[in-house]
């Protein structure tokens, strides 16, 4: 009953990944933050140890190359 993380163990900003998204998908759009709003978490990183130990996982996609697999997948499944 225990939650597992499933990831890639790679820290990212948030920056960072938006940069990957948007070049990734070919967009051309500016990335705006607003100063606005509370801030929330500068960057993410998931905590595979338990998955590695419990059920043997693993990643063996990079976070970019995972993104790359996703976004060609989603632009295929729209058509």
């Amino acid at each position: 009953a225990d939650p597992v993380n499933i990831g890639a163990n790679d820290e990212v900003s948030i920056k960072k990944l938006i940069e990957m998204i948007v070049k990734i998908s070919g967009k051309k759009i500016k990335i705006e933050f607003d100063l606005n709003k509370p801030e929330g978490q500068r960057r993410r990183n998931c905590d595979t140890k338990k998955a590695e130990n419990v059920i043997g996982f693993k990643a063996h996609v990079s976070l970019e190359e995972g993104l790359k697999k996703t976004i060609t997948w989603y632009k295929q499944e729209r058509k």
